[in-house]
């Protein structure tokens, strides 16, 4: 573990603490808002499963098929989306993926057949691809490493934002808006949870600065302090590599893309199929059902913002990603002796989430301690790409373990000894190189 001690000493007659704050509030919670509207156009379809699924005679298994083919699009456009965002800037290219995934979760409505339901979800994939690893490249040109990990913690609250305000929302939603104008319940849940994205995208042509230098809303001097501080972080960096190729063929990209693959499926286990988990349990009121999800998503903020702020007050990366995932596969292998009872159900999960998606932030600043400039923007795109196979493997094998089985014990355990795994994954990544 690296010393704080060891941070580059104070900007000369710069308050950077100052500067951080004014970036910090300029940024991220309009990036959070997007990400929030990004995953709960993804996930949402978990909840509108539970009418949507007998409406168009979906079985568990097409309907996990169809979840799970958003990340076929999603990773075979990742590594482009994220090489185009590098030449285009920020800008222009996530205004342009949110218009177009808010444009087709709202398409949603109009599906009435299996088929139209597998090729919307791709496309949607297709639309939303490269939109976390852009920002997480983003944030990158704005905030060194050591100030990385909470920053992209007070970011990715999004993600669990988005089912701690959605799961209830769209409850409510599919709930008082069923059959109203002859449009199901739903329906109204994709229309009224889609267009916002499009607005905003919209937004983004206004509020996201491209680079520091473009930034109106800070002086030469801020400007001067934010490109010292991250050229100081550039130099005590050893070994980075650069170059489109060192990005796309590098062994360590290959290990941070199987260790998101653990984390995502199981975080997408919980994600998409909660909704089932806790109907399983016993509660079959769809509001209630929103209601309930939305406590391990509030764990899972809490544990984001608590594990991120403490890796980087440590500058320590790799065991707060091991212990994390031990517990999360411990509570989830552990729910399966209690499926049939809602309160230890959602506490379990509540466990599971805060320490699972709680370790993400952290998982997220290693790429930026070995790759930068092109090779980051490639680095960070394939490893995603790699980790979001996840989605489709972690929902088509819960679709078919329901099917055959009636429950989802099976594919629980075998998402916890991935989870166990993967740790010997972090603890290979040398402590000197992802400890800063």
């Amino acid at each position: 573990m690296t010393d704080v001690s060891t941070r580059p000493a104070a900007l000369a007659a710069e308050d950077t603490a100052s500067i951080y704050r004014k970036i910090t509030w300029k940024l991220i919670p309009f990036l959070c808002l997007c990400y929030l509207a990004a995953y709960l156009d993804r996930i949402n379809i978990g909840l509108a499963k539970l009418q949507m699924a007998s409406d168009l005679a979906l079985s568990e298994t097409a309907f996990g098929l169809g979840a799970g083919l958003f990340f076929v699009g999603y990773i075979l456009f990742e590594v482009p989306s994220n090489l185009i965002l590098q030449r285009v800037g920020a800008k222009i290219w996530i205004a342009r993926i949110m218009i177009t995934w808010g444009l087709l979760s709202t398409a949603t409505l109009l599906v009435q057949t299996a088929t139209q339901f597998y090729i919307i979800r791709f496309f949607l994939g297709a639309a939303e691809a490269g939109f976390l690893p852009g920002v997480l490249f983003y944030l990158t040109k704005w905030f060194p490493s050591w100030r990385r990990s909470r920053i992209i913690a007070l970011f990715m609250i999004g993600l669990p934002l988005s089912s701690l305000i959605g799961g209830p929302l769209s409850g409510w939603i599919m709930g008082h808006f069923h059959e109203a104008y002859g449009m199901r319940g739903w329906q109204w849940l994709f229309l009224l949870e889609g267009l916002p994205s499009v607005l905003l995208g919209v937004m983004t042509f206004w509020l996201l600065p491209n680079s520091v230098e473009s930034a109106s809303w800070l002086s030469s001097s801020e400007k001067q302090a934010v490109l010292r501080e991250l050229e100081s972080d550039e130099s005590e960096a050893k070994g980075v590599k650069h170059s489109l190729r060192d990005g796309l063929l590098n062994i360590r990209v290959v290990m941070l893309g199987g260790i998101d693959f653990s984390i995502l499926l199981s975080a997408y286990a919980m994600g998409f199929w909660m909704p089932t988990f806790i109907k399983n349990a016993g509660t079959t009121d769809i509001t209630t059902i929103g209601y309930l999800t939305a406590i391990p998503s509030l764990a899972a903020l809490i544990g984001m913002l608590a594990i991120g702020a403490s890796s980087d007050r440590m500058r320590e990366r790799r065991w707060h990603i091991i212990v994390p995932f031990i517990i999360g596969a411990i509570a989830m292998g552990t729910s399966t002796f209690f499926s049939h009872n809602v309160a230890i159900t959602v506490l379990l999960f509540s466990i599971a989430q805060a320490m699972i998606i709680g370790a993400v932030p952290v998982f997220f600043s290693l790429p930026a301690t070995f790759l930068k400039g092109t090779a980051a923007a490639a680095g960070f795109a394939l490893a995603c790409s790699i980790a979001n196979i996840a989605g489709l493997v972690s929902n088509s094998v819960m679709g078919v373990a329901l099917d055959l089985t009636g429950s989802s014990n099976g594919a629980l355990w075998f998402f916890a000894v991935c989870l166990l795994l993967s740790s010997l994954l972090v603890i290979a990544l040398p402590a000197k190189l992802v400890n800063r």
